[in-house]
């Protein structure tokens, strides 16, 4: 198993106007996760990988935000996913919605793992994503899109989600998207999460401060 039961992953990504954004300030981030017991990474773009990888030795879950913003964005081809491998991600991270792809899902799973020979975790936004992601090959499935592919966006976790995955699926599920505080984690863990992927409580201290000044 990539991750053991109870992990906690930290996903350590900064939008450009954050002054954390590039490879020395996740990789500080990222070394400060792996110093409070994180089990694991998620890191967006080769260079942040790379930077990340040379300095922490956990496994890294590797994503790149190069396609559509209004639909498959992350990890949407190929060659978009071999460069994250080449930097050192352990696990590459995907859009498996839905909805319209460049590539098909199951043959994109399968160049990866065929021709990069890492697992794939399959993000998802609902039941129905997540066991075609199955059937189509990935190793794992998270939830870290459901709430961002149409509507306002929830402020709390999707356990319903997280239930339903883990009833119809055989893989590991991995909890992501609005985890901030131990409860949310233990619920993710009790709803059947092998993992739980926490970036912005972790990770953005602007977004922090702002939740504490907006009290």
């Amino acid at each position: 198993m990539i991750f053991p039961r109870g992990s906690l992953v930290v996903s350590c990504q900064a939008p450009p106007a954050s002054p954390f954004h590039g490879p020395a300030g996740m990789t500080l981030m990222a070394r400060a996760a792996a110093l409070g017991g994180a089990a694991g990474i998620r890191a967006n773009g080769a260079a942040d990988i790379a930077a990340i990888h040379a300095a922490v030795d956990l496994p890294i879950i590797g994503i790149s935000k190069t396609g559509d913003p209004d639909g498959v964005y992350i990890t949407p081809t190929f060659a978009a996913a071999a460069p994250l491998v080449s930097a050192g991600a352990s696990i590459v991270g995907l859009d498996a919605t839905l909805r319209p792809r460049p590539e098909t899902l199951s043959g994109l799973i399968a160049r990866i793992h065929g021709e990069l020979g890492v697992p794939v975790l399959a993000d998802v936004d609902s039941v129905a994503a997540g066991v075609a992601a199955a059937s189509a090959g990935a190793d794992l499935v998270a939830t870290t899109l459901s709430g961002y592919t149409g509507g306002p966006v929830p402020s709390e976790p999707d356990l319903e989600l997280v239930r339903g995955l883990a009833v119809e699926l055989s893989c590991p599920i991995v909890a992501e998207g609005r985890y901030v505080t131990p409860a949310d984690v233990s619920a993710a863990f009790d709803a059947g999460a092998t993992a739980v992927v926490v970036g912005t409580a972790i990770t953005n201290p602007t977004a922090i401060t702002r939740r504490l000044v907006e009290r």
